[in-house]
């Protein structure tokens, strides 16, 4: 009977270290990190559709070209607003760099002719009456946060990482997210953010992605903001992979032009 429970608690003491060993094998920040070198190809562009939902269920629908060119340490972004005539010309350009430095961006307002930079106090702004901000719009670089590993959930149908990131800087708008990341494809499934009070602010959801061209591609996603009772939703619609979109695109001159 003692050899028995001996053997017994060998093996519950071989499963715990084995669960423990696989649970430590990666880190909330290096979860976070696969994320953001998820590899998306060189270039894309698609057509992008933008609606707008108040609490009491009035829609506004806003189409969009986006175009994406990586260039190893910097990613650019540039969004043409084509549709409808209220926002037609608008234009917007983000640069992210992979050194962790800020991103620069920049928005066109054909009403004022002018190109108008976005200042760091700036990127808190709501872009374009969206519930995504300016900073939202860019690519938040993993050292920017302490990272989290807080459990391990299924979702959807998904095993995912649940990581916790808070901001190293305490000015920043969000006081944490968590984010749900897909374990075998690195993808952010689901994201919550916290206000400065430490409440639920917005939950953003994918609610499709497929791969295209070999690379794992978002196609539409929908973010919530539970505090206001209004929604973003963005479907990306079109896509081309690699096609070798030309360095102008991605100007001031371009921004004008609308091209």
């Amino acid at each position: 009977m003692k050899k028995i429970t001996c053997i017994a608690a060998f093996v519950l003491i071989a499963a715990f270290v084995t669960a423990t060993s696989a649970y430590a094998q990666i880190s909330g920040k290096q979860v976070i990190e696969k994320v953001y070198e998820n590899p998306t190809g060189e270039d894309t562009q698609g057509e992008l559709t933008m609606t707008l939902t108040n609490k009491q269920g009035e829609q506004r629908i806003r189409n969009l070209t986006q175009y994406i060119k990586n260039y190893g340490d910097v990613e650019k972004k540039i969004m043409f607003f084509m549709a409808p005539a209220d926002v037609r010309g608008t234009a917007f350009m983000n640069w992210s760099y992979t050194d962790g430095r800020d991103d620069d961006q920049w928005i066109y307002l054909p009403a004022l002719k002018r190109i108008k930079r976005i200042s760091s106090d700036g990127k808190g702004d709501y872009f374009m009456g969206s519930d995504f901000t300016y900073d939202d719009l860019g690519d938040r670089h993993p050292d920017e946060d302490t990272h989290e590993l807080l459990r391990e959930e299924t979702i959807d149908g998904y095993s995912c990482y649940v990581v916790g990131s808070t901001p190293k800087d305490e000015d920043y708008m969000y006081s944490k997210t968590i984010t749900w990341v897909i374990k075998d494809s690195f993808i952010g499934l689901k994201r919550e953010f916290y206000d400065d009070r430490g409440k639920l602010l917005k939950v953003l959801n994918i609610i499709k992605f497929n791969q295209i061209e070999g690379f794992w591609t978002i196609l539409e996603t929908k973010m919530s903001n539970v505090q206001k009772d209004h929604s973003t939703h963005m479907e990306l619609s079109n896509i081309q992979i690699n096609l070798g979109i030309p360095d102008r695109k991605f100007t001031e001159r371009s921004m004008m032009l609308g091209e």
